[in-house]
Order: C-alpha cells, then sequence, then structure tokens
C-alpha cells in the first residue's frame, strides 16, 4: 500500500508535463495574420497588392496628370517605338517574302530567255520593288549606253567592262539600300526601349519616395503600391525591345543572303553583257 501511494504523484506528475508544454506551445503560437487587429493587416496587404497593378497605375496618370508628366512621357515614347517596331516587321517580312518567291523565277526566266531583247521586256514588266529586275535593267541600259557612244571620250576614258562594272555596283547598293529600310528603327527601339522603361521606374521611384517621405508612412501599403507600379515601366520598355531586337536578327540575316545573291546576279550580268557570255555558259549567248 505504501509503495503504490508514493509512486501515485510520480504517475500525476507525468501526466501533466505534455499538457503543460502543449499549453506553453499554444500560448507562444502567433496568431494568424488575417486576425490581428480585427484584419487590419489584412486589409493592408490586400491594399497594397490592389495599388500594384497596371490599372491603377492608369488611373493615378488620368487623375493626375501633372504628377505623372514623366510617366506620361515615357508611356508615349514607348507606345511610339513599339507601333513603329512593329510596322515595319509586318511591312518587311511581307517584303522579303514577296522577294524570296520571286528571285528565282525572274533570275531563271531571264537566262533561258534566248532573245536578249526578249529577257529585257520581261524585266521591264516586273513590279518596281522587284529587285533583280532592277539591276538586270541598269547592267543592260549601261552597256547600250557604253555601245552608242563608242569612239567618244566615254569609250576611251571607261572601257566597256568597267562601265557595266560602274553601273552593277550602283544598281546593287542601291538596292541594299531598300533592302535596309526600317533597320535602324528596329535597331534603335531595340537599344534604346529598355533604359526608356527604367527612366520612368527611376522617376516613379523618386515621386514615390517623395511622397511617402511627405506622408510620413513606411507601412507595405505606402511603400509597395507606388514602387510597384514604377517597377511596370521596366516590364513594359523589355516587352517593346524584345520583338523588335528578334525582328533586327531575323531581317538582318535575311538581308545578308539577300545581298550574296546580288552579287551572284550581278557578276553574271557582267560577263554576259562584257563578254556575250556567262562563264560557264554552254548554250548559245542571247541574241
Amino acid at each position: 500500500m505504501q509503495q503504490d501511494a508514493s509512486n501515485a504523484p510520480v504517475t500525476d506528475a507525468g501526466t501533466a508535463a505534455p499538457a503543460v508544454d502543449a499549453a506553453m506551445t499554444q500560448a507562444a503560437t502567433p496568431a494568424p495574420t488575417g486576425a490581428m487587429a480585427g484584419g487590419v493587416v489584412a486589409d493592408s496587404d490586400a491594399d497594397a497588392m490592389a495599388q500594384m497593378g497596371f490599372a491603377h497605375m492608369w488611373e493615378e496618370m488620368v487623375n493626375k496628370p501633372g504628377e505623372f508628366a514623366m510617366s506620361w512621357i515615357v508611356m508615349t515614347t514607348l507606345v511610339v517605338m513599339s507601333v513603329g517596331s512593329w510596322y515595319y516587321t509586318v511591312i518587311k517580312a511581307i517584303k522579303n517574302q514577296v522577294i524570296k518567291a520571286r528571285a528565282s523565277h525572274v533570275v531563271r526566266t531571264f537566262w533561258e530567255t534566248q532573245n536578249a531583247q526578249d529577257a529585257i521586256r520581261f524585266m521591264e514588266d516586273q513590279p518596281a520593288s522587284e529587285p533583280f529586275s532592277k539591276i538586270a535593267l541598269d547592267c543592260a541600259i549601261a552597256a547600250a549606253h557604253h555601245q552608242k557612244n563608242e569612239g567618244s571620250r566615254l569609250a576611251e576614258t571607261l572601257n566597256r567592262s568597267e562601265f557595266i562594272d560602274r553601273a552593277l555596283r550602283q544598281a546593287v547598293t542601291r538596292e541594299s539600300s531598300r533592302l535596309d529600310n526600317g533597320m535602324t528603327w528596329l535597331a534603335t527601339t531595340g537599344a534604346a526601349a529598355p533604359f526608356v522603361g527604367l527612366l520612368g521606374t527611376v522617376w516613379g521611384i523618386y515621386g514615390a519616395l517623395i511622397r511617402i517621405g511627405a506622408t510620413g508612412s513606411a507601412s507595405i501599403d505606402a511603400v509597395a503600391g507606388p514602387v510597384g507600379e514604377a517597377l511596370i515601366m521596366t516590364a513594359l520598355g523589355l516587352l517593346v525591345a524584345i520583338p523588335a531586337v528578334v525582328a533586327y536578327n531575323a531581317f538582318n540575316r535575311v538581308n545578308r543572303t539577300t545581298n550574296s545573291n546580288f552579287d551572284t546576279f550581278a557578276h553574271d550580268l557582267h560577263d554576259f553583257f562584257a563578254t556575250g557570255s556567262r562563264v560557264g555558259e554552254v548554250a548559245p549567248a542571247k541574241r
């Protein structure tokens, strides 16, 4: 009996120890964030998130245009850059596709036509935007002009080969320049748009810090909203720049291929109009 009585308190103490630990753990566990101060913290976080979107930034820019003058300038610049880059992207994609589709047909028909006059008339019938026909026409005109002025000072100064070569160089340079239309705009947009967006971000953060200092509040809802909206400008700059850079690199590669085809065609034209036949030509020359 005494042994049982002496062991009883030990058993009660062992049972009470986990209960005390559980009570202490429950007391140390912080209340949920949304439950603090009757939901004030949750409401502040929600307000801060609501102020970080593009819609809220646009509303602020419309309602307070004077305070967001720099944001308007940055936004307008990015819109103009984007519209211009997409315009040149679509136009050049269509133009390059048309040139590629017609090039082989135009060149093949020119060389397969046995009569030179028929070949020249075929080139004259091509659209104004078709470059290979314009190169061939300039070469034919130069050859005819030199032949017409044989015995004059022109023929004494430049022989037939040199005169034709000069005309071909000018024609190839002209058509290559036309291929580069819009490339400067794409390159400028790709290089400058991120920095334009960054300017809007820096200026937006600067204004946000001024407003925070004036109110004396450094809470999450006072800081996250203005800073988050300012960062949207950097994102917009990247969204404008990335398509322009991709388009520029793609068109630059296509232009190199087309310019190489210009040179090949010009060399064959020079051989034909200067000597009467292409290098390695088996068929009889055009008459």
